[in-house]
């Protein structure tokens, strides 16, 4: 057809391959910066979740040991005690003392102090002249009277313990020759003479941890 103005008819210019190929290589380029960017904002992320991520926690069990200090002494206090004594044995048998010290009055008050903690006591007399002076108190018992030799180790545990008890024999050692019914007999020397049953049988003091609480018992 022929242009009416009589001019030269326009050509419509054709999509060369040049072209399209030229779109195609700017649509992959924005198709590369947008996943590039999408791949580094996934990146960042898990860095972030492994920096802020907790740590796994571990118990670890602690034990402490104190040493004691040497130099620090325990304290002790004394606490007087009393042992447990056997039940005396003050019936069934009399008891006489002959002075054997050659201290004056010291038979007679040995004899009243035993009666005043429940002993059958005679009246107090002396040792016989071939006695002489002892230094330990000697017990005796009269082996034809049953409960005798039980009394006589109960009055020797009464003076503090006397190591020698035996029975008596005939004449009996007192300055007349008896013992005036009695079945026991104590001849006093020198080591109990002039001195008290409590001075004889003192309390026994103990020492122990200080806090620790001690029973007194009666003997």
């Amino acid at each position: 057809m022929s242009d009416p103005s009589g001019g030269v008819p326009r050509r419509v210019p054709r999509n060369e391959p040049g072209q399209i190929a030229g779109g195609v290589a700017i649509v992959l380029s924005v198709l590369a910066v947008v996943i590039g960017f999408s791949v580094l904002r996934s990146i960042s992320s898990s860095d972030d979740d492994i920096v802020g991520a907790p740590s796994a926690s571990v118990d670890v069990e602690v034990t402490t040991t104190v040493a004691e200090d040497p130099t620090v002494a325990s304290s002790t206090t004394e606490v007087a005690t009393t042992t447990t004594e056997p039940a005396l044995v003050t019936e069934g048998a009399s008891v006489i003392i002959a002075n054997a010290n050659s201290v004056n009055g010291s038979a007679g008050a040995m004899t009243d102090q035993l009666a005043a903690v429940g002993y059958n006591m005679g009246a107090a007399t002396n040792a016989s002249s071939s006695i002489g002076r002892l230094e330990e108190t000697v017990v005796y018992y009269d082996p034809g009277i049953p409960s005798a030799q039980a009394v006589a180790e109960s009055v020797a545990s009464s003076l503090g313990g006397v190591t020698s008890i035996a029975p008596v024999a005939t004449p009996a050692p007192t300055q007349t020759g008896s013992m005036d019914g009695a079945g026991v007999l104590i001849l006093l020397g020198l080591d109990k003479a002039g001195r008290s049953l409590a001075e004889l049988v003192p309390t026994t003091v103990a020492t122990v941890p200080a806090g620790v609480t001690a029973t007194t018992i009666a003997g």
